[in-house]
């Protein structure tokens, strides 16, 4: 089949790649066999253009035009990047079409060595994005970054998250960082990415990085720490408050520290936990039980294995912690019950106690959010409980008057300010839409 590559840029603020006079996408069209190329365009020039960013595209390192390209579908367009991170379902199938629609270049394929480093780039920047850009602002002649071009902003993102938090080879993030630049935008921005990152690796390399100092008043502390720990102005202080500094930067450490995550057998499509055991260990995934859950595993690393392996896809497993695995195990659903989830969605709660009723008995799953509940709907038909699960769209506070429920038991979850899985934020199979409503960098 043709390969067809529109070249086009989605955000503004990035010059177009081809001509800035043309008011019509480029195309390029190649045949099966590759021997021919045939190029829609009003001016040679632009071809010739064209075919030189096409092979310098190969020169850039896919890992890193990935990242760049996710953080800005992240900051910009609302993207979750657990999802990205999942092949083959909904957006993530498409990655080097939104690389191309971008940058205006596509580069090779994703392996799975680029794509585990994806998800530590773009998860990692996300997570010490106040951190990072302190020392961008610190280094660069323009001291407010806010009115930078949004691609080369994340650019200089993940080149210093390489350098200060991965610890990568300083000459290579240097150099491939600053092609990647060049290519997608201009030289002059290759230079500027040049300049910010060898110095930021010199800084680096003799323990001298501009950080705040935490001095003056209480104010003026939070802010340091925030910056030093990359968390929200507002949660430094509330914290320091009811706990104390010390107690408030342990907690900031734990957060941005790497969590460990559990997978929970799905008991209603006959997989057992010593079946997921057996799985892990053929995909050499570490892991070990539970203390407490039968049903449950604890893996710190792997999850992307996992999820590539395709288990959360076919319902046999998912991710789901331990927290909220013991309430279920306070609702003790028993076969037969009838069993209401006042706030269901996303409705891990409410697949789960629907697995333990065998088929017999049903959960009312209520949420107000429409969405959510869709979502719910297909995944309880994935696990395999869709059978006994009702969804219900309504507000609580409304429901027992306009629908009112029999019932065995009752589950009143109530959403809470979500800080509990703050730790989780920017790693595979966790979405990052806390992360916009905490302003956390």
């Amino acid at each position: 089949m043709a390969q067809l590559l529109y070249l086009g840029l989605s955000f503004p603020a990035q010059p177009h790649k081809i001509s800035a006079s043309s008011s019509k996408p480029l195309k390029l069209v190649e045949s099966t066999h590759g021997s021919k190329i045939s190029i829609s365009t009003t001016s040679k020039c632009s071809a010739n253009r064209l075919l030189k960013t096409q092979k310098l595209n190969l020169e850039v390192s896919p890992h890193r035009a990935v990242s760049a390209v996710r953080l800005m579908r992240i900051e910009f367009g609302g993207a979750f990047a657990d999802l990205l991170n999942e092949k083959g379902k909904g957006s993530g199938e498409n990655e080097m079409a939104y690389v191309g629609r971008t940058l205006g270049f596509r580069t090779r394929e994703l392996n799975d060595q680029d794509l585990r480093l994806v998800t530590d780039i773009v998860g990692g920047t996300i997570r010490w994005r106040r951190y990072l850009d302190h020392l961008i602002s610190s280094i660069s002649h323009d001291k407010d970054i806010s009115s930078m071009e949004p691609l080369l902003l994340q650019i200089l993102r993940v080149g210093s998250y390489e350098i200060v938090k991965l610890d990568m080879p300083h000459y290579a993030v240097v150099d491939e960082n600053v092609r990647l630049a060049k290519v997608a935008l201009r030289p002059g921005a290759g230079n500027m990415v040049n300049g910010i990152l060898r110095k930021l690796a010199v800084l680096k390399k003799n323990e001298s990085l501009p950080l705040p100092k935490v001095e003056g008043d209480d104010r003026a502390q939070a802010r340091a720490l925030a910056t030093l720990y990359s968390h929200p102005v507002w949660m430094v202080r509330r914290w320091t408050k009811y706990l104390g500094q010390e107690e408030a930067i342990k907690l900031m450490i734990w957060n941005n520290s790497e969590p460990s995550f559990s997978l929970r057998a799905n008991h209603a499509r006959g997989f057992s936990r010593d079946d997921l055991v057996t799985q892990l260990n053929a995909l050499m995934v570490p892991h070990k039980p539970s203390l407490h859950l039968d049903e449950f595993v604890r893996i710190k690393t792997g999850l992307q294995v996992v999820m590539h392996a395709g288990l959360l896809r076919k319902g046999l497993c998912s991710v789901q912690d331990e927290s909220a695995g013991l309430v279920v195990s306070i609702v003790d659903p028993q076969p037969g019950e009838i069993i209401v989830d006042c706030c269901a969605a996303p409705g891990g709660k409410t697949l789960y106690m629907a697995s333990l009723l065998c088929g017999q008995g049903m959960v009312f799953a209520v949420d107000i959010n429409r969405g959510r509940l869709r979502i719910l709907k297909e995944t309880a038909k994935m696990h395999q409980v869709d059978g006994v699960i009702t969804t219900i769209r309504a507000d609580l506070r409304q429901l027992p008057d306009g629908k009112p429920l029999k019932c065995n038991k009752v589950l009143l979850d109530a959403p809470c300010s979500g800080l509990g899985v703050l730790s989780k934020i920017g790693k595979p199979g966790w979405s990052v839409s806390l992360q916009h409503v905490l302003h956390r960098s």
